[in-house]
């Protein structure tokens, strides 16, 4: 330098100035590098301190306590320091960014199925993930009320799909349409859509719990309508008599008569086509019911005379044929009317046979007894009773047993007149039997089972004295005359002219017979009882023949 300035011939005075500039300008360049160094050093104590200050903070957010990879001591340079911090604040830092991510899916997936359940249609945004507490308590929280979501979305599918399986199934036994009825409620709930995609809102549910109700009440209304109208159509078809080709065209609606609502899931089982079909069908016969009503009417009238007929009441039956056909000629009745009131003459006619039955088979039981009491009358006629003959111990039992059951006759006319009477004053009228008064009958009875007693006594007295008279005229050598045989009245049972229906003659003279008319149907002029029920005791038997007469005695 001083080389140089010598050749330049610089001054001492400019050259001091020069060497003053120089130490000034070294001077500010130190002084700069100072500044420098320790802005750079304030620089890496706040970066240290930021590091300390983020290191805690994300170990706060994250839920720990300590870490493994903080430097223990605090020795050594400051880059040092911030190189030890450094790996430990990268960790933490990935895994915050893992964290956060886990955070924002469980509150991405809460949110969704709340929506869900809400039933919000609007886009679902992103959900704000809280980054100062990021611990795994907080997540485990978030994971539980996930669960729960999860769960309670679980069970509002299969409540969704439970109704909609009901709603298919009542569709198609009612005939409507599945698909339009399902996705009027909402337009998830179509086959199309997957299972996760339906709605599971409370609106849904809602809807599909009143759509299941509308339904099934519509199933009720329609089977309750097809029953009636089933059983209308069982009712014509017994009246008029169908053939079964015909009925087993309506099978599909008889079938469910007596089914209950629950019974009844055959596809199209309850369509309205259906109904209409039998509403058709009903319409159709009861036109032809009209116009066979005197058919129908004698029919049912039929069906009374033979409840009648079994009660042994006796009816008008030409007269009552004559009125029903006055009645429809005249068009002043309903057809409907008509039977009806027959329905109701038939049900009461039924009370009526009831009532009488306990009494009437009394009756069958006293004309049974009468029968086997006119046999053994007649069996103990007959001189050849005792003969070895084919059937005599068939006969020989027969007898024993009428025997006990003619024994029984009086106490069976007794409970009969009993039980008559209460009947009578319980009605207020009198109980008949075939048109003649049961009491007459009985009264009539009683009189001649009187009147066979003395006739009996009468005919031992007979005996007596001609056995008398021909011990009086032995001694002398004199043959006996031969006395008349007395008459007797042979006991005829209730049935023994062959008539069905026993009616029995109160006149004692007809001998249990019936009379008829020229056109073959009894008189009702004349009253009928049985005649001569008493039983011919063992020691009686001969009294029937004439004294003279040797008889067996009578087993």
């Amino acid at each position: 330098m001083a080389q140089i300035w010598d050749e330049v011939g610089e001054t001492d005075e400019d050259r001091d100035k020069m060497l003053l500039q120089i130490d000034q300008e070294c001077l500010d360049v130190y002084n700069r590098k100072v500044d420098q160094a320790v802005r750079s050093r304030a620089h890496l104590l706040q970066a240290l301190a930021d590091a300390k200050v983020e290191f805690s903070r994300l170990l706060s957010a994250l839920g720990e306590k300590t870490y493994d990879g903080i430097p223990e001591k605090n020795s050594g340079s400051i880059k040092e320091q911030l190189a030890a911090i450094a790996p430990a604040l990268e960790k933490l830092w990935k895994q915050k960014d893992e964290r956060v991510k886990e955070f924002l899916d469980v509150q991405s997936q809460i949110e969704k199925i709340g929506s869900e359940i809400a039933g919000t249609s609007e886009q679902v945004e992103s959900p704000k993930v809280d980054e100062s507490d990021l611990s795994l308590k907080k997540l485990d929280e978030f994971h539980a009320q996930l669960q729960d979501l999860q769960k309670e979305k679980s069970e509002r599918l299969h409540q969704v799909l439970d109704f909609v399986s009901t709603i298919h199934d009542l569709c198609a036994v009612l005939g409507i349409d599945f698909f339009s009825t399902v996705t009027e409620v909402h337009p998830s709930l179509n086959d199309s859509t997957g299972v996760q995609s339906k709605s599971i809102s409370n609106d849904t549910l809602s809807s599909l719990a009143r759509t299941v109700l509308a339904l099934e009440e519509d199933k009720k209304q329609r089977l309750q309508k097809l029953q009636e109208l089933a059983t209308q159509l069982i009712d014509l078809w017994n009246l008029m008599d169908t053939t079964e080709e015909e009925r087993s065209l309506f099978d599909h609606v008889t079938c469910n008569i007596s089914a209950s609502v629950d019974e009844v899931s055959i596809p199209g089982a309850l369509a309205l086509d259906l109904i209409e079909q039998a509403e058709v069908e009903v319409e159709r016969l009861d036109q032809l019911k009209a116009s066979r009503m005197k058919e129908i009417a004698f029919k049912k009238q039929a069906v009374l005379e033979e409840i009648f007929a079994c009660a042994h009441i006796e009816i008008d039956s030409e007269a009552a044929q004559n009125k029903i056909m006055a009645l429809i000629d005249s068009g002043n009745t309903e057809p409907a009317e008509l039977l009806a009131d027959m329905d109701n003459q038939i049900v009461k006619a039924k009370e009526e046979a009831d009532s009488r039955k306990e009494i009437l088979d009394k009756v069958e039981k006293w004309m049974a007894a009468c029968e086997e009491e006119s046999w053994l009358e007649d069996y103990n006629r007959d001189q050849n009773r005792y003969n070895a003959s084919r059937g005599a111990h068939l006969n020989l039992k027969r007898a024993e047993k009428a025997r006990i059951l003619v024994g029984k006759i009086p106490a069976l006319v007794d409970s009969l007149i009993a039980k008559t009477r209460a009947w009578e004053q319980d009605r207020d009228t009198t109980f008949t039997y075939d048109g003649v008064p049961l009491l007459a009958m009985l009264d009539e009875y009683m009189m001649l089972r009187q009147d066979r007693e003395e006739e009996k006594r009468r005919l031992r007295d007979q005996k007596k004295f001609h056995e008398q008279i021909k011990e009086q005229e032995t001694p002398f050598g004199s043959t006996p005359s031969a006395a008349r045989p007395l008459g007797t009245k042979k006991v005829v049972g209730p049935g023994a002219n062959g008539s069905g229906n026993r009616r029995l003659s109160l006149n004692s003279h007809q001998n249990g017979s019936r009379s008829t008319t020229k056109n073959g149907k009894r008189d009702h002029s004349r009253t009928v009882a049985p005649v001569n029920y008493v039983a011919i005791s063992k020691d009686d038997a001969d009294s029937h023949i004439s004294g003279t007469e040797h008889i067996p005695s009578t087993p």
